[in-house]
């Protein structure tokens, strides 16, 4: 007989390596972002600002959407960043359980496990 709290320990047991291998995707990530925001909102040059006025007002609204989603990324992104440093990475926000070791290694800054965001999502 399988005991089932071990096989889900087991499943969401982080190591050191996996630790660390999750820390430098969330460095990555917030380099990514940080450099994304840079460039969607960063200084308009002459050149920039003449190509600004010839486009769409529809692609400007898109470049503004652009930067409120990577500011968003990169806020989850520093906010697993500190989850880390603070002892408390991997744990649902909401039900307080584990969250599965394989969620985290595709979504790293993940909040909730994969129950509870599914809850959050179908809540309008």
């Amino acid at each position: 007989m399988v005991n089932h709290q071990t096989t889900v320990e087991s499943t969401t047991h982080l190591s050191a390596q996996d630790l660390a291998a999750l820390r430098e995707n969330l460095r990555e990530q917030r380099l990514f972002r940080q450099e994304q925001l840079r460039q969607l909102t960063g200084p308009v040059t002459s050149r920039t600002e003449h190509r600004l006025q010839e486009q769409a007002a529809s692609q400007v609204e898109v470049r503004v959407k652009l930067a409120a989603s990577a500011r968003m990324v990169l806020a989850d992104v520093e906010a697993a960043l500190q989850r880390m440093d603070d002892g408390s990475y991997g744990t649902c926000h909401l039900c307080r359980r584990a969250i599965d070791r394989e969620r985290l290694m595709i979504v790293p800054q993940a909040r909730y496990c994969a129950h509870c965001q599914q809850v959050k999502e179908a809540i309008p």
